[in-house]
């Protein structure tokens, strides 16, 4: 057998198929490509999934999150407090919608944001909350008597509808969950009005006759990715299902291994484990490995200039993180390969 994958995109489209060459085909033929009615069914159902009610749909996670965050009138002069221990891409949303990104230590246990961290790093400018459900495990809901945006780039269907939050930001990059064919992301919300400033962000604010009432871009999604994101939608969650299934056994062969504390809603976007001696210890195993992330955001050169605090369990997961190979697609021979090598 060769070496079992970290992911195989590959997998998951030929998953997909016939349907998926046929919803392009179609798609293409229509002659409509960009915000039609694929990109505003595909809104109904994953907002019906997430138990809100509206989703609209974007360019990206990263341009979720900035676009909500704009549409919550944070920007120059703000701050938004954000778990040390993510990808980058929390970080820069915030910088790009003109705010200062905080960040603050995370748990020991969850790699998720610190409450207590988070609560020390409000100051007077402080004008949202990002909490990070990374690696698809939810992240505690801080009560800091402000806004809160969820990053849930890697939580595909682990959230309770019911969290405090204004919205919640989603990433369809390919390897994400719900991933498309190339980049995707959507602000969900229960909030109409935040819902349709969203909507006008996304499209340069063009209202009839060309008329633009405010200065912003273009971030819209287009009908083949939609149309992909449906056909990934109906089986999502037989998915996060079998990456759960996948994360138990990992658990159970290797019970010495420190893992991400578990959480019921978790869907495993990645099965990570905590390894000291992290390089030797990947250049011994029988299978493919990855790090998310090797750099805590308070170590990223491009963001020192916002490092206020020491955050030192952000910067010890960073340090020991190792992603095993944990996707769906896995054949029961490759997970027991696995378990195997993690023994």
């Amino acid at each position: 057998m060769s070496r079992v994958p970290v992911v195989d995109l590959a997998r998951r489209s030929a998953a997909l198929e016939p349907e998926l060459s046929e919803s392009i085909a179609a798609v293409l033929a229509s002659g409509v490509f960009l915000l039609g009615p694929e990109t505003a069914a595909f809104e109904a159902e994953f907002a019906a999934f997430c138990g809100r009610r509206h989703a609209v749909a974007v360019a990206s996670g990263t341009e979720a999150l900035r676009l909500a965050l704009v549409a919550m009138e944070v920007g120059a002069g703000h701050e938004v407090i954000i778990p040390a221990m993510t990808a980058v891409p929390t970080a820069a949303a915030v910088r790009a919608a003109g705010a200062v990104p905080v960040f603050a230590d995370v748990s020991e246990a969850t790699a998720t944001l610190d409450p207590d961290a988070a609560a020390r790093a409000v100051t007077d400018r402080t004008r949202a909350v990002i909490p990070v459900h990374l690696y698809g495990r939810p992240s505690v809901i801080p009560d800091l008597g402000m806004p809160v945006l969820e990053d849930a780039a890697q939580a595909h269907g682990a959230l309770d509808p019911g969290a405090p939050s204004v919205a919640v930001a989603y990433s369809f990059y390919p390897t994400k969950n719900l991933g498309g064919i190339g980049d995707g992301g959507a602000v969900v919300t229960d909030d109409a009005a935040l819902a349709e400033i969203v909507r006008a962000l996304r499209n340069h604010a063009r209202g009839d006759d060309y008329e633009h009432d405010r200065v912003t871009g273009n971030s819209r999604l287009s009908e083949i990715e939609a149309v992909a994101l449906r056909l990934g939608l109906r089986r999502l969650a037989a998915d996060n299902a079998r990456r759960a299934a996948i994360a138990r056994a990992y658990a159970e062969a290797a019970p010495d291994l420190r893992f991400q504390e578990p959480h019921p809603r978790h869907v495993y976007h990645l099965c990570v484990v905590r390894v000291p001696d992290r390089e030797a210890w990947r250049a011994a195993r029988p299978f493919e490995t990855a790090l998310h992330y090797s750099r805590a955001l308070t170590q990223q050169p491009g963001y020192r200039e916002f490092v206020r605090d020491p955050c030192p369990e952000a910067e010890a997961w960073a340090a020991e993180c190792v992603s095993l190979p944990c996707f769906p697609e896995l054949t029961d021979d490759e997970i027991e390969a696995v378990c195997r090598g993690l023994q």
